[in-house]
């Protein structure tokens, strides 16, 4: 095959490419959209999102009732599903991508014939220490806010640890493992060590001088020609219409004049460095990074690294296919698909640095109580004005969205399923920001919301059911 020399070549490449690609887990979510480039991609997923009427989906039909802990569990299951088994038959060999996986993903994909496009489980599991993310981004000259690392088994040892490194008794303490802030404490006084002890003492620790900042997140993929940067995006966290959790992540926003060109360059610079120290210590593809400003000295500081494909990747993908030729995964895929390709990569990202805004919404069930669905919207594009909500039409291509007026609605649970407190009810896309600059969500926002929440209804279920316990915040929070 001769050498990718142009982004025509790349778009040309994939719609001849005859090898399958599936994409392995709860929803088509992460990678949504890629299949109008890709002829070749199916999405093997345990929620049916388009009940049967998206044609590159396959949700196995068992009636068994598998408990889940975590997104593993989810991808270990489908690849050990018969019907999944019998899909991969028909289909193919290929490459299998997903968003977590363990070891015990690695040997179910091989019996199946498939190759994991993505870097190996102990690799990943190695850069997601909060230590070894550190000590990675001081490399690539990437610095994390002032801190210190060690071991401390009461108040006086942490504070003899703070004050040996000078960033004072206002700290952020983290153990190197854990998702969505729950390994992470604010520790200002001997009270807040003892209610987080237990959690802190004999683990590894990362002590931080708290900040005031504000944050956001950016994804980028190291190659080996270089690292290429997406868009930066700005989190939807915390808001009490979304999620009953405090801070839980909810979504993202992109919007090219969050920022000043200086800073954007400068957040930019960042990712390419730290994606370029990343593929030297073997990681290959999609990765993540959380970025810190300090609101008061203005310094932008490595917040956290998130090596895989993640929540943010959706966005990213489709900013960078419809404003700048390709969507950046096929970087990602050129990297496991043995091909040889040389791009100016300077050229590629000035043209992802022009681009419109857009927002993705997590909707997760807010009310404290288990429920059976009775009636759910359908996944496509819908339209609101002023409070109505409208079905227009199913699709599968959610970039469709033309207007402000409309949105693309990707429901996951549907009628018959069990709803429960923090379960995932669907995502939004659309056009424009979700939050105010005071970080509140705009009234457009929250009527886009409330008029997808009226599509649902739920009853109670019977006196004598066997109610599924629920075992994790839904199937697409975002893993840090």
């Amino acid at each position: 095959m001769k050498k990718l020399r142009s982004l025509s070549d790349i778009y040309q490449y994939f719609l001849d490419l005859e090898e399958p690609i599936y994409f392995v887990s709860g929803t088509p979510f992460n990678i949504l959209g890629l299949g109008q480039q890709v002829p070749s991609l199916r999405y093997i997923s345990y929620f049916d999102c388009f009940d049967g009427h998206h044609y590159r989906v396959f949700s196995p039909n068992s009636n068994d009732n598998p408990e889940f802990t975590c997104m593993e569990d989810v991808v270990n299951y489908l690849l050990e599903n018969k019907e999944v088994e019998g899909f991969v038959d028909r289909t193919g060999n290929g490459l299998m991508l997903t968003v977590m996986f363990d070891e015990e993903t690695e040997k179910l994909a091989k019996a199946l014939g498939m190759k994991i496009a993505l870097p190996p489980a102990s690799l990943r599991t190695h850069i997601d220490s909060k230590i070894v993310t550190t000590r990675l981004g001081d490399e690539a000259n990437v610095p994390s806010v002032p801190n210190t690392m060690g071991t401390a088994d009461t108040y006086e040892e942490l504070n003899a640890l703070s004050e040996g490194a000078g960033i004072g008794t206002d700290l952020v303490v983290q153990t190197p493992y854990g998702d969505s802030g729950r390994t992470t404490f604010f520790i200002k006084s001997e009270e807040d060590w003892d209610k987080h002890s237990e959690d802190i003492i004999g683990e590894q620790l990362k002590v931080m001088k708290r900040i005031d900042n504000i944050s956001g997140t950016v994804e980028g993929v190291a190659t080996r020609n270089g690292t290429l940067v997406g868009p930066i995006m700005m989190e939807v966290v915390g808001h009490s219409k979304l999620t009953p959790y405090k801070g839980g992540w909810s979504g993202n926003e992109n919007d090219p004049n969050f920022f000043e060109q200086e800073r954007r360059d400068e957040i930019i610079g960042m990712v390419q460095r730290l994606g370029d120290r990343l593929y030297k210590e073997g990681y290959r593809g999609t990765f993540c990074m959380d970025f810190l400003i300090d609101t008061a000295t203005g310094e932008a500081y490595l917040g956290e690294i998130n090596p895989r494909i993640s929540g943010a990747s959706p966005m990213t993908n489709l900013v960078t296919q419809k404003y700048g030729g390709v969507p950046m995964l096929f970087f990602h895929l050129l990297e496991y698909l043995d091909v040889d390709w040389e791009l100016d990569l300077s050229a590629i990202q000035s043209r992802w640095m022009d681009y419109g805004c857009w927002s993705t919404l997590v909707i997760k069930n807010t009310d404290d109580n288990v429920e059976i669905i009775t009636q759910a919207p359908s996944s496509g594009i819908w339209r609101y004005d002023e409070g109505d909500i409208t079905f227009l039409r199913r699709s599968w291509d959610w970039s469709n969205v033309s207007s402000y007026k409309q949105g693309f609605y990707l429901r996951v649970l549907g009628a018959g399923e069990y709803v429960y407190k923090g379960a995932d009810l669907g995502i939004l896309l659309l056009r424009g920001r979700a939050q105010n600059d005071d970080g509140s969500l705009t009234s457009r926002v929250k009527g886009w919301i409330a008029a997808i929440r009226d599509q649902y209804k739920t009853t109670p279920p019977a006196a004598d059911a066997q109610v599924p316990e629920p075992k994790q915040k839904g199937l697409l929070y975002k893993i840090n």
